[in-house]
């Protein structure tokens, strides 16, 4: 048999084994509105709805999990899942992990603060002595984390960090620029709050998977599909619907933005 038909041949099975086993892909992901999120008993966002028509397109069925960050973690790790969503990329995980070619998206993480206290800054040297709303579980850069400039306080949800921010408990709080805008409009307070233009942060989010047999061609085959898929003018529609346009910020000096990444992970410190 020649190689190019062997090759096929296991391709093929990958995509194929969960299905003929009678199985489905076991995919954990956190809420992440707009990239994933569940909204009246359905699973929405761009980065869930994309992976879910690429899977499709792939003949996969997915088993869907939407759980705490370091829940997503921890399966990932005890073989309870077989991927994640919107996880970054790290060199630490390429023993554990396989990632496809193609990001499903690009992040870009900033600053938010109240009209009635404004905070404008261009590095993260003009935070002196202020208070930065964060999420806990989340690991951020060193230059973030272990500034002594300012202080970081954790709060249990992104919504409850934007409660603390009006109400003056917090200065600033960190997120990324689409999750910032979605939760202004969703919780009614976008003429409260303002978006700091200064980019922090960018970043890209992957599905990625366990390493298993045959999983690295369905890797290859997912990232060839999900390219594919950007191009058409559905996904132009999709990332249209869930403001994925180009952002215009200004980035961070490059002094200050070096490695500055912040996950939706396990922090070293807890």
């Amino acid at each position: 048999m020649p190689l190019i038909t062997q090759l096929f041949a296991v391709l093929v099975f990958a995509c194929l084994s969960f299905a003929a086993r009678g199985e489905k892909l076991r995919i954990v992901t956190e809420p992440w509105a707009p990239y994933v999120y569940e909204q009246g008993g359905k699973n929405l966002g761009l980065d869930y709805e994309t992976t879910a028509i690429v899977f499709k397109r792939l003949g996969i069925e997915v088993e869907w999990q939407f759980l705490p960050w370091k829940r997503c973690l921890s399966m990932l790790e005890t073989g309870q899942a077989d991927g994640a969503l919107d996880i970054f990329h790290s060199d630490e995980r390429d023993a554990t992990l396989l990632y496809p070619s193609e990001p499903l998206s690009d992040v870009e993480f900033v600053l938010f603060y109240a009209n009635d206290r404004p905070h404008p800054f261009r590095s993260l040297d003009e935070l002196k002595g202020l208070t930065v709303g964060t999420s806990p579980g989340y690991l951020y850069s060193s230059d973030f984390s272990e500034s002594p400039l300012f202080t970081r306080e954790p709060a249990p949800t992104h919504e409850a960090n934007f409660g603390k921010l009006l109400r003056g408990r917090i200065d600033l709080l960190i997120t990324d620029r689409r999750v910032g805008q979605h939760l202004l409009d969703e919780l009614g307070i976008r003429d409260k709050i303002t978006e700091n233009p200064t980019v922090i942060s960018r970043q890209r989010q992957y599905l990625a998977v366990r390493r298993n047999a045959g999983m690295d061609l369905l890797v290859q085959r997912f990232g060839a599909e999900l390219k594919r898929f950007k191009r058409e003018p559905a996904y132009a529609e999709l990332s249209a619907r869930y403001g994925a346009a180009p952002a215009l910020a200004a980035p961070l000096d490059s002094a200050t933005a070096s490695g500055k990444t912040v996950e939706q992970q396990e922090s070293s410190a807890q």
